[in-house]
């Protein structure tokens, strides 16, 4: 399966009309958060109506820029991971939205304990080998090549990375952090930062099936 992966689009959906052709090599869409711009909560839904025109298989959570009532308009388009888990052809998705406790200028600025607990749906299926998970989580792990500043200082999720520590899942899809655009592992599981979609950034990942047991076949960095 190939997923085209991007985040941050900030209301800019002219981005998303540069993507045709890259939607129609997609088998899906998985975005990871902050569909308005900073302080315009008003160009959420119309970046949201956009990109549920281009692609019928989408899978989001909202952002630290976005409304916390937000995640009821993604809901509504039944593309949400955020605080479950969805099913798709074998693969299992699950989502964690908005980002740390920064600055306060932000309106879903959360705990870090918030931002795990919305993960607390994956432990609560007992223990289980998690080799087909995928999770979306705007804010990135921390120490990672996808979550340092512009001082070189790693600002990600504490629980996020212990979560990926102990559940090891495929792929873990963030964003939030513009300037650390970027592909790392940790441990089993691929993480990507497209970086943000606003200024033209995209990736992919291609993963498969064999004999029961999902991989990641390649993870790249794009841009248009």
């Amino acid at each position: 399966m190939k997923f085209l992966v991007i985040s941050d689009m900030h209301g800019n959906s002219d981005m998303l009309e540069k993507l045709d052709e890259q939607f129609k090599q997609a088998d899906a869409v998985l975005f990871a958060g902050d569909f308005c711009r900073f302080q315009h909560p008003e160009t959420g839904l119309p970046a949201l109506e956009t990109l549920c025109k281009k692609h019928d298989t989408v899978f989001a959570v909202i952002g630290n820029c976005d409304e916390p009532s937000f995640l009821q308009e993604i809901e509504k388009k039944d593309i949400s991971v955020e605080g479950s888990l969805v099913s798709h052809e074998g693969l299992v998705f699950a989502g964690s939205g908005g980002g740390s406790k920064f600055s306060g200028d932000t309106p879903n600025e959360r705990e870090d304990a918030e931002l795990a607990g919305d993960l607390q749906i994956v432990s609560e299926q007992g223990e289980q080998q998690w080799n087909n998970l995928i999770i979306i989580i705007h804010n990135p792990p921390k120490d990672t090549k996808c979550d340092i500043v512009g001082n070189g200082i790693h600002v990600g999720s504490p629980l996020l990375r212990n979560f990926i520590d102990s559940y090891q899942p495929l792929a873990a899809i963030t964003g939030h952090i513009h300037e650390s655009t970027g592909i790392d592992t940790v441990g089993k599981t691929t993480v990507i930062n497209p970086g943000p979609l606003c200024e033209g950034k995209y990736a992919w990942l291609e993963i498969s099936c064999q004999n029961g047991s999902w991989q990641v076949d390649k993870a790249s960095l794009e841009s248009l």
